[in-house]
């Protein structure tokens, strides 16, 4: 039986590490001096993002149930911290904005 989210973990890690590596483009043409921290957290969440796409993708080729429902786990870990991390950056941008 084919597992079912990693393959929809993989799309949508890919999806939201394009997202980050936008919003650290945006804050660099933008040269913000105040936009130092939001650089950094995307950074470590496009990590995240990374890593979440590797173990997802493994996962989905691996032969081994064991290892195919371990790694995914791993990848939904990853992904679903890297959510809360997004949330956290959209938080500081529109902070930033209003300021």
């Amino acid at each position: 039986m084919a597992n079912n989210t990693s393959q929809h973990i993989l799309s949508t890690s890919a999806n939201l590490l394009g997202f980050c590596l936008f919003v650290i483009t945006s804050l660099h043409i933008s040269n913000i001096k105040e936009t130092h921290i939001i650089d950094e957290l995307t950074s470590i969440i496009a990590l995240l993002l990374t890593f979440s796409c590797m173990f997802s993708f493994i996962s989905i080729r691996t032969e081994s149930k064991q290892k195919e429902h371990k790694l995914e786990a791993i990848a939904d870990y990853l992904f679903v911290t890297s959510l809360l991390g997004i949330l956290i950056i959209i938080l500081l941008i529109a902070f930033n904005f209003i300021k």
